[in-house]
């Protein structure tokens, strides 16, 4: 085990993001693991948390994958697209290259160009939302920040030589593709959208499929089928009827309720402390 790296941190600010439940989510965290595995990476805080040496590590976002694979090859390349960034950015320069992938130009441009258009954006935008519209194109209005944090070298550079001196395996799409081929002594920390505990709160909008009460149910089957081939999993979710019925079967499920604060909800009085879970299928060590 290669000593942890401090250094390496979350380079998007990402709604739901876990840093603040790490002492929740730690102890729970079995000794040992032969391979991390995390289908719904988002913003990463559990996985650079752990630094793990072997992981598979997925998400639906193509933009936000992009990121991490630009992050791992080109680390002084993105930094310098970013410092770009930082020198031009205003309103004007925000919303012209948040309209970028609305034109057929965007196709041409490098991943570099992309990776730093996400981080740019991510770190202006308003509250660090990311949300797509069904055409999959950004649509955050601009934040108005007086000195965004818009090249965070140190931590690139950080984020760059953990990807690079660890055996992580980056995939993009469908997150049942990380569990394909998994054995008994992997570990699966599920992050993934969030049941939604009222109509201000939902934030499917990452991608432009969303993830519906159905696809929540396709994870409580996932899980069921980890469970049976003796796979250990941690699932986050929404504290809500239809997730606590989900993992009601009290012989394979764990449920921890944990209280999390929540600073991004459209409306103001909803933002603050609010109930998650934690649900797992194993006994804590």
């Amino acid at each position: 085990m290669l000593k942890k790296n401090i250094l390496v941190s979350p380079v998007v600010k990402w709604v739901g993001g876990k840093r603040q439940l790490l002492s929740d989510i730690e102890p729970l965290i079995p000794k040992k693991i032969s391979t991390y595995v995390e289908p719904f990476i988002g913003g990463g805080a559990l996985l650079f948390h752990l630094q793990p040496q072997k992981a598979i590590i997925n998400d639906y976002n193509s933009e936000l994958m992009n990121v991490y694979n630009v992050i791992k090859e080109k680390p002084n390349e993105l930094i310098s697209s970013l410092e770009k960034h930082e020198i031009n950015n205003s309103e004007e320069h925000f919303y012209k290259t948040r309209a970028l992938d609305r034109e057929k130009e965007y196709e041409n441009m490098s991943n570099i160009e992309k990776a730093s258009r996400i981080l740019y954006l991510n770190k202006t935008g308003y509250n660090g939302l990311f949300r797509v519209n069904k055409a999959g194109q950004l649509n955050v209005p601009y934040g108005r920040y007086k000195k965004p944090n818009i090249v965070n070298d140190t931590i690139i550079k950080a984020v760059s030589k953990y990807f690079n001196s660890s055996n992580i395996k980056f995939l993009t799409g469908d997150y049942k593709q990380a569990l394909k081929g998994l054995r008994k002594g992997a570990f699966v920390y599920f992050d993934p959208p969030y049941m939604p505990i009222s109509d201000s709160s939902s934030f499917t909008g990452y991608t432009e499929s969303g993830f519906d009460y159905d696809k929540q149910v396709e994870l409580r089957d996932e899980c069921l089928l980890l469970h049976s081939k003796g796979i250990k999993f941690l699932q986050s979710n929404s504290y809500s009827e239809e997730i606590l019925n989900l993992y009601s079967d009290t012989k394979i499920f764990k449920v921890e309720v944990v209280k999390a604060k929540r600073n991004i909800n459209s409306k103001g009085n909803k933002r603050g402390e609010i109930s998650e879970v934690l649900i797992y299928n194993y006994e804590k060590e």
